[in-house]
């Protein structure tokens, strides 16, 4: 099994872990058991409780479905976004294109997560305000090799072909120029998944992201930050899944990204 396999089988357990949390946990992340504060990891509690006594195996597995949404709507969202930008630059090329890319640049020349901070703290944090932000400003990679790929196919045999057949522009990008693009727009839309979990759960820590009680990786960090010393596994394993979760979805578009028979 290649690596790309292997961290896809992984991503997969996740995601499976994530949906059957409240039968692989307990039933609510929330359920208080103050008996059993900061009780480190033990048959009854795989991972460890908190300060107030919640199993924090359930925290990580109700955690893993906000941060895995958020990544992967996210990365729907600026695909779309991406793709539409990347798509009209390409095709109609000139000042239309000039314009587009110089945005792209612009907003790519500014610090994502200072950006992201900024506006997180002005609204109110919820998951879909979140999707919107990380949305918002992760399209500018798939625009760009979308652009890429539509000037490198534009003026090929095949397209040439259908444009003088008669083909509507329309016709041109959706079934022409479009699929020919789709294997590098998969990648990049692969790979903003990872970028969405890692900002997602660098927000919740900075504390203008998911807000307690609600569970994510990234507010569970920001939560042991001050007993690492004395309760290490309050952090470890939210960290742990965020490290695991990140790699695997870089070498699954990594494995995407390779030639047929490279594979």
């Amino acid at each position: 099994m290649t690596r790309g396999r292997a961290a896809a089988a992984m991503l997969g357990l996740l995601v499976v872990a994530a949906v059957a949390a409240p039968w692989l946990g307990h039933a609510t992340p929330d359920a208080l058991d103050l008996a059993n504060r900061r009780a480190a990891p033990s048959l009854a509690h795989w991972f460890g409780t908190d300060e107030l006594g919640r199993d924090l195996l359930t925290r990580v597995l109700f955690g893993a479905r906000i941060s895995l949404a958020v990544g992967l709507l996210s990365a729907l969202m600026a695909g779309a976004l991406g793709v539409a930008v990347g798509a009209i630059s390409g095709f109609a090329g000139g000042a239309i294109d000039a314009v587009l890319m110089r945005i792209t640049d612009a907003v790519l020349s500014v610090p994502r997560l200072l950006l992201l901070m900024a506006a997180a703290a002005a609204v109110q944090p919820s998951v879909g305000v979140l999707v919107l932000l990380v949305g918002g400003v992760g399209w500018m990679e798939t625009a760009r090799v979308t652009r890429a790929a539509f000037l490198s196919a534009r003026d090929r045999e095949f397209v040439l072909a259908a444009r003088a057949c008669g083909a509507s522009p329309q016709r041109l990008v959706l079934a022409h120029l479009l699929p020919n693009a789709a294997a590098v727009i998969v990648v990049s839309m692969t790979l903003a998944v990872g970028r969405g979990v890692l900002l997602e759960s660098a927000l919740s820590f900075f504390g203008v992201g998911v807000q307690p009680p609600a569970a994510s990786w990234g507010n569970m960090l920001y939560q042991a930050q001050t007993t690492m010393s004395t309760e290490p596994w309050l952090a470890l394993f939210p960290g742990l899944f965020i490290f695991v979760t990140s790699v695997s979805i870089n070498l699954v578009g990594d494995e995407l990204s390779r030639p047929p028979l490279e594979h």
